[in-house]
């Protein structure tokens, strides 16, 4: 079995240049998967079928499994079995819809379109400090970046002149416009900030810390955080918050699904349509307020 895993994670390291994360979390699966058709006596990977994977579900079930760790187990060994179809290994995969387990996914939180203006509107851009976090602020939620992709630009990543972002996430890169507010913030901080924390000439991070170096996820969430707190957002607030933000309120305010995955850098259109769940008491109220037969 050992041969089957290691080409596996070859596969999602150099052809679906997956994070690091889901490279670990698949691995951790699949063996849990494998130690469990040992115990059934079945050796070879091959020769698996519908009826291993399904005894895999109910075992996991038995143990109390979280759902969602058993959904994911499940998308770990549909993706493993579909290389093995790609590589001509088996003719059919033994996990393909099998969905009785799906769930609703849980509903990411927002904040309101009034806390997301209270929120941007406390750093002071008195000093370099203020200037960075502003434009930070601004840029997360113009764009809908992941927090990891936010403190990851580089300063040739921005082109001020055509109001554009190149984001990179796992070897992929997309184009996401900025409006005027995140763009203003971001000429404030280039010219007046980041000059002032720049410690190393050569030092190409778009955001800096104190020490002159790229700014931390773990940075960003404190200082997130203590901005929640001054704008009195009584929820617990989380840097991600402002990226979920961004997606529920372009498609309360009707943008299309299709543009909104590929700002968001979704690769599947499902992860993104969550969103439009967010809004449908808006959606409902609008409809009994205009409708004649309502």
């Amino acid at each position: 079995m050992e041969e089957y895993l290691t080409a596996f994670q070859t596969y999602l390291v150099q052809v679906k240049q997956a994070s690091e994360n889901t490279i670990l979390s698949y691995m951790r699966d699949l063996k849990g998967f494998c130690n469990f058709l040992e115990q059934m006596g079945i050796q070879d990977l091959t020769k698996v079928n519908r009826t291993n994977v399904m005894a895999y579900v109910y075992d996991m079930q038995e143990k109390q499994r979280a759902s969602a760790s058993i959904f994911r187990s499940l998308a770990a060994i549909r993706a493993f079995y579909y290389d093995l179809i790609q590589k001509g290994m088996v003719k059919e995969n033994p996990a393909v819809d099998i969905d009785l387990l799906r769930e609703e996914r849980k509903m990411p939180t927002v904040l309101t379109m009034e806390e997301v203006e209270r929120l941007l509107e406390q750093p002071t851009q008195k000093d370099a400090k203020g200037l960075r976090d502003k434009a930070m602020l601004e840029v997360l939620y113009a764009t809908g970046m992941r927090v990891t992709e936010l403190i990851s630009l580089q300063v040739d990543a921005i082109n001020l002149d055509l109001e554009y972002i190149v984001c990179n996430h796992n070897g992929k890169s997309r184009i996401i416009p900025i409006g005027t507010k995140a763009k203003q913030a971001l000429t404030e901080y280039l010219h007046k900030g980041r000059r002032n924390l720049l410690r190393y000439p050569q030092e190409q991070a778009l955001f800096l810390n104190y020490s002159g170096r790229q700014m931390t996820r773990q940075g960003f969430w404190k200082i997130i955080k203590q901005y929640a707190k001054e704008a009195e957002i009584a929820q617990e607030i989380t840097p991600n918050m402002l990226r979920h933000s961004f997606a529920a309120h372009l498609l309360e305010n009707g943008a299309d699904l299709r543009s909104v995955q590929e700002m968001m850098g979704h690769s599947d259109i499902t992860t993104t349509q969550i969103y439009t769940k967010l809004h449908t008491p808006k959606i409902k109220k609008v409809y009994t307020q205009a409708h004649p037969r309502a």
